[in-house]
């Protein structure tokens, strides 16, 4: 069974607003122009496309994955290593965009990942993304014991 794991939006939450914005008046314009299908392509790219982690632990294989469009999922799957680690990172995430009037907006984003780490303890990739410190702590022990890895 292959779990996937929703991780960020590829162009943050104003970008994605923007883009369901200009998919939704592409298809409206699809009807009168034809140009309103590359709005809608457009639009689609960039509001729907996306970053996930795929885990297989049955192969004890994972995959960070870039979803374009939202359905293509482009990446490619890395073996585990009995020498890997997987730990719990705090994430801070700050998205900055700013208005014709030079206004900014800033929407902050703090969540907890569980991240892969190779022998050196050094980043590989992030597995999963949660809310709750409490409930990362449990999800990586419930990954730790399905993938037979140590934690940090």
């Amino acid at each position: 069974m292959i779990e996937n794991n929703k991780l960020d939006k590829s162009f943050g939450p104003v970008g994605t607003s923007a883009g369901v914005i200009l998919f939704v008046v592409g298809l409206i314009l699809t009807f009168s122009h034809l140009t309103g299908l590359i709005l809608m392509l457009i639009g689609a790219f960039v509001g729907f496309s996306s970053t996930s982690a795929l885990i297989d632990y049955e192969k004890k294989q994972i995959k960070f994955s870039n979803n374009l469009f939202g359905i293509i999922k482009i990446g490619q799957w890395l073996s585990i290593e009995p020498d890997m680690k997987i730990g719990i990172k705090e994430s801070n995430l700050t998205w900055r965009t700013y208005s014709m009037g030079n206004r900014t907006l800033d929407i902050n984003n703090k969540d907890y990942r569980i991240i892969l780490f190779d022998s050196g303890n050094k980043e590989i990739m992030q597995i999963k993304k949660t809310k709750l410190k409490e409930s990362a702590i449990i999800d990586l022990e419930t990954m730790r014991n399905r993938l037979g890895l140590r934690s940090i």
